[in-house]
């Protein structure tokens, strides 16, 4: 606890006087330009590997960097009411999915069940990307669990890009060309992130 404790204090003595006029024009408003969809993972830092200030992304992050597919529904859930928000009340004109390398919850997909019994909420939660398993059983060329675990933590980005589009208001804003989706794939000990482009069906590093 001093530690974060410690922080707050560099923090008030450093970034937020180099940043004081920003955070006073964000005292009352917020125009984020990206919806950031991520993973919880710690190794994970949106504004980090972005360069981004404050204000600039709207964030919301989960086991696995999953976006349910849209249902109505009178349950509580937090990440589609932050796409909701982010692009029904914020207006954003970009939505990124990223993923990231040696993903637990990916890991996960390809577990036992009974090795989640002790985490049933979790397990419940990453039945939202059960395809997932089934498409890279379809691809996977080996034997090889390096290869296993690379192409579900990029399947799994795609499959959330195509979640996305099942919810109206984010579809409708896409074909209108209001709203872009991007899916990357973050290596955390390099520090590389690939693109998806839909047109080579491939991820592409960016450069």
């Amino acid at each position: 606890m001093e530690k974060l404790f410690r922080g707050i204090t560099k923090f008030q003595l450093e970034d937020f006087e180099a940043h004081r006029d920003l955070f006073k024009k964000l005292g009352r408003t917020q125009q984020p330009h990206t919806l950031f969809i991520g993973c919880s993972d710690s190794r994970v830092v949106p504004n980090l590997i972005t360069k981004t200030h404050p204000g600039e992304l709207f964030t919301v992050r989960n086991i696995a960097n999953i976006v349910p597919p849209y249902r109505i529904t009178e349950e509580y859930v937090a990440t589609t009411s932050a796409v909701e928000y982010a692009v029904q009340v914020l207006n954003v004109d970009t939505i990124v999915v990223c993923g990231h390398s040696n993903c637990g919850g990916c890991a996960a997909l390809n577990a036992p069940a009974d090795s989640l019994e002790h985490i049933p909420h979790v397990r419940k939660w990453l039945e939202a990307s059960d395809e997932v398993k089934g498409r890279v059983d379809n691809l996977i060329t080996s034997d090889s669990p390096e290869e296993r675990e690379w192409l579900t933590e990029q399947i799994n980005i795609l499959v959330q890009m195509k979640n996305l589009l099942t919810y109206p208001y984010v579809q409708e804003r896409f074909k209108d060309g209001k709203l872009n989706i991007f899916g990357w794939y973050y290596i955390i000990e390099t520090g590389e992130i690939y693109n998806f482009n839909d047109e080579n069906a491939c991820f592409e590093l960016i450069s």
